[in-house]
């Protein structure tokens, strides 16, 4: 499982989830799609489609990757997990096929999602992309619309050292005459999403270029380039009826709509306790940046990684001035506490390590004053622990 054990857990090919399809009668081909890549904003983006769509009254699947609590969060139907009974069935019913192939757990979740929504006939399905896009198991689906949100440095060992190598891999999610919306304009990368828009013939939209006042549930100031592109998505669906109100309505209800946790998440007021699973550079230094708007005294950060985490480039995105409290998630994964300190260190971080991601978690909300802030973050695992 890539989420518990990393890049040894990815499959760079897309044999085995073409091969399932069929195996499966190509069930993607079932319902309408739309397909969002992208290194951060996928998943926020991911949800607001689907908010939207289901404030229009479609029947609406969403894929989204990973969890936070619990495996069925990936499958949702109208907001609604798929039940424990057709995730064991369908492994039971499937299973001589998966041992046979070796199918890994990404490209049998993307199955069994497929599977599952062209069984409920879905009237449409927003699926997010798991890692990169050119060889992402998802990108068997011919969609009515791609979106790619942005490109920073993740997962580079797999995607590539380059912003523009990186590029290459998520714009693999472009095809044919299929539309496609470009979040961010960056120089290293857009020449890369032209070129390759340009040779299959897909329009090409930035969103980033649209100005728009529309506000969401999802707090945090850098929705706001997400919101820009689902507003640049929804005027390209012609097919798709949405109407003004349904888009209002829908990005201020995906919480509710969607049951979408983990971003900039409230956990409690007095003092304030804000959750987020930003977990690379550009993810971290837009919470960063939301963190230092809040008002406080001190400020207490509750921080765990993952092993393969750049700290180098990550570490020095944190303020000097606050109080960490280091903590290893419980998975295989996850960095040592007293390493992620030794090294924070380094860079001027001073706080004390915690063998969990509770202890830490409650030792900050014990030493944190009413009119103090607390941020628990750096890893999807590390929120996931608390919320």
């Amino acid at each position: 499982m890539f989420q518990r054990v990393g890049s040894s857990a990815y499959k760079a090919k897309l044999d085995n989830s073409i091969a399932f399809s069929n195996y499966l009668g190509s069930p993607e081909n079932t319902f309408k799609s739309i397909h969002v890549a992208g290194t951060n904003g996928k998943g926020s983006t991911s949800h607001m489609l689907a908010s939207v769509l289901q404030e229009a009254g479609y029947k609406v699947g969403l894929y989204t990757s990973p969890h936070l609590k619990d495996f069925r969060e990936r499958i949702k139907i109208n907001g609604k997990e798929v039940s424990k009974k057709f995730v064991v069935d369908f492994i039971e019913k499937n299973r001589a096929f998966l041992e046979q192939h070796g199918l890994s757990f990404f490209e049998m979740t993307v199955g069994m999602a497929f599977q599952y929504f062209a069984k409920k006939k879905v009237d449409i399905a927003v699926i997010e992309v798991g890692l990169g896009g050119r060889l992402d198991s998802t990108n068997i689906i011919t969609p009515i619309l791609s979106i790619i949100t942005n490109i920073g440095y993740d997962h580079t060992d797999l995607l590539g050292d380059t912003l523009a190598k990186i590029a290459f891999e998520k714009a693999g999610i472009i095809k044919p005459n299929i539309p496609v919306v470009i979040g961010e304009h960056h120089i290293e990368t857009m020449d890369v999403f032209k070129k390759i828009a340009s040779e299959r013939s897909a329009a090409l939209t930035l969103a980033e270029d649209i100005i728009t006042s529309y506000k969401s549930d999802l707090l945090g100031s850098y929705q706001q380039k997400n919101i820009k592109n689902v507003v640049a998505a929804f005027g390209l669906l012609n097919d798709v009826r949405v109407s003004e109100v349904h888009l209002r309505n829908g990005l201020l209800n995906v919480v509710k709509n969607t049951g979408f946790k983990g971003r900039w998440q409230q956990l409690r007021d007095k003092p304030k306790i804000i959750a987020d699973t930003g977990h690379n550079k550009e993810g971290i230094e837009m919470v960063l940046k939301q963190v230092l708007t809040e008002k406080f005294d001190t400020l207490h950060i509750v921080l765990g990684v993952v092993k393969d985490k750049d700290l180098n480039a990550v570490l020095p995105l944190f303020p000097k001035k606050a109080l960490y409290y280091f903590c290893k998630p419980n998975m295989p994964r996850g960095l040592d506490e007293k390493e992620l300190a030794q090294k924070a260190r380094v860079f001027g971080l001073n706080g004390r390590h915690y063998a969990t991601v509770k202890k830490a978690y409650n030792a900050a909300v014990k030493a944190a004053k009413p009119t103090d802030f607390v941020y628990v973050g750096g890893s999807t695992f590390v929120v996931a622990e608390i919320v």
